[in-house]
């Protein structure tokens, strides 16, 4: 067994630290005071003490991103504006947005954060957003799809 003190292997005794049970090695025992054990009844049996530190689920962050942006999506928020007759100052009071904000957004210099988008969906009744297909991650002559990395992706041209 592993000391949870030193991290040594060796034959560890249970004994408690500041008020904590832990398994320490003879030398790290000086730091504890060692837990008595009754006539008949075996020592402590504890799991190591990384195996009892809660850890966070891991979250797919990737799962719920199955929308995009629609392709030229600047043009379509400068022509929707301009079709409900609103200037682009009119049109960032309208959704709390500066006007410089919405000249970088029209001239595709800048993409809306999402609460941007969901805003200018609102306000100039059009859609933004495209739901975006399962992008299969197969190459053709591979028949595996694990460990694939950028350049299995890139089709190298015959010069």
């Amino acid at each position: 067994m592993q000391c949870e003190l030193c991290g040594r292997v060796c034959d560890c005794r249970p004994a408690t630290v500041d008020n904590v049970e832990m398994m320490l090695c003879p030398s790290c025992m000086k730091y504890g005071k060692g837990m008595k054990t009754g006539l008949g009844t075996p020592a402590v049996s504890q799991k190591p003490i990384l195996e009892r530190i809660k850890r966070p689920k891991i979250k797919d962050v990737y799962k719920e991103m199955d929308k995009d942006l629609v392709t030229g999506w600047s043009d379509l928020i400068k022509n929707a504006r301009q079709k409900k007759g609103l200037t682009r100052e009119q049109l960032g009071f309208k959704i709390g947005e500066r006007t410089v904000t919405i000249a970088k957004i029209e001239n595709g210099d800048l993409r809306p954060s999402d609460k941007m988008i969901e805003k200018l969906e609102k306000e100039l009744e059009i859609s933004l957003v495209e739901k975006v297909s399962n992008v299969s991650s197969t190459l053709s002559g591979r028949r595996s799809s694990t460990n694939l990395s950028l350049g299995d992706f890139i089709k190298k041209e015959d010069t």
